[in-house]
């Protein structure tokens, strides 16, 4: 077994392996456990600085929650339809839902708004069998086709790397560093 040469080829092996190696209850648990984090991250920005770049060009919390809050509907929408038979929507970016994240008034109405859309969601994948259309996938522009289980292990990649980004927002704002987190 040749061992991958990019970051990408990593992280795409990471989450072929992880999908089809937990069982559906597991890797459940481990998306809702590994994401709670966030909650935490919610709150680390101010709203009085939400919207407050740490520097020109760099995004804000507000815009990294809008970014989290898109993508958890988008991947909780194309899972959906692929756990009901049907092709996932082609879109990949939609305005609309960023746009009424970024009016939020903070983190921790946004932390709310992502948690209960990505718990309707992991309640949708427990009640499936686990198996069912995993030759259905959805494209992703750097790791390519995944399938369901594994799109779902990618939305918690994702979800990481972008907590990360908030907690590095708050210590460049002055406001700490948060927490700590593996991946």
């Amino acid at each position: 077994m040749t061992q991958p040469t990019t970051e990408a080829e990593r992280i795409r092996s990471y989450l072929v392996a992880q999908a089809a190696k937990l069982s559906l209850p597991e890797l459940v648990e481990k998306v809702r456990r590994d994401c709670q984090p966030l909650a935490a991250a919610a709150a680390l920005v101010p709203p009085h600085r939400f919207r407050q770049a740490p520097a020109p060009g760099q995004w804000s919390a507000a815009d990294v929650w809008a970014h989290i809050i898109e993508m958890n509907e988008v991947g909780a929408a194309a899972i959906e339809a692929i756990l009901q038979g049907h092709q996932p929507p082609v879109r990949v970016v939609d305005d609309s839902i960023r746009q009424a994240a970024r009016a939020l008034p903070g983190g921790p109405e946004c932390h709310a708004r992502y948690h209960a859309r990505r718990e309707q969601l992991l309640a949708r994948v427990a009640a499936a069998r686990g198996d069912e259309h995993l030759h259905t996938t959805i494209r992703h522009p750097m790791f390519g086709d995944l399938n369901w289980r594994e799109w779902l292990l990618f939305m918690r990649v994702h979800d990481l790397d972008h907590l990360r980004q908030l907690q590095a927002i708050a210590a460049a704002l002055g406001e700490g560093a948060g927490q700590g987190v593996e991946a």
